[in-house]
């Protein structure tokens, strides 16, 4: 389990999404199911554990300075995990398809089908899949 988006947190990588929580690693056993995975993220999320950090950048920055630390996370929820950000990243996606020289529907076609991979989309449209 990871995060796809971007997410400013002590406990999630900012680089790779990663999560540090004990049920993913340490503590994880087969009754463990997807709800309590769940909850247990957003129990993680609503508060975080600066003290076991899995970006210590961002966990010195919540201990040290609180308010950038909401202000940078609040910048990075805007710029990453709104609708408006989710379509600017398709259309770059679909301008960087139509450089190569596919058309814009085609391109935007394979991203849909490939759940927004760039590189599955454009394996699609070189295969001739997503034509």
């Amino acid at each position: 389990m990871k995060f796809v988006t971007k997410v400013w947190h002590p406990n999630i990588s900012s680089a790779s999404g990663a999560i540090c929580l004990d049920i993913l690693k340490d503590a994880w056993s087969p009754a463990l199911t997807l709800k309590t995975a769940l909850l247990s993220l957003q129990a993680l999320l609503a508060s975080p554990e600066p003290g076991d950090p899995q970006d210590a950048v961002v966990a010195r920055q919540y201990i040290s300075e609180h308010e950038t630390w909401t202000e940078t996370a609040r910048a990075w929820t805007r710029s990453y995990a709104t609708r408006e950000a989710a379509s600017a990243a398709s259309e770059a996606k679909v301008a960087k398809l139509t450089e190569m020289g596919f058309s814009a529907a085609a391109a935007a076609r394979a991203l849909q089908d490939s759940g927004g991979d760039e590189q599955g989309a454009l394996e699609a449209l070189l295969s001739g899949a997503g034509a």
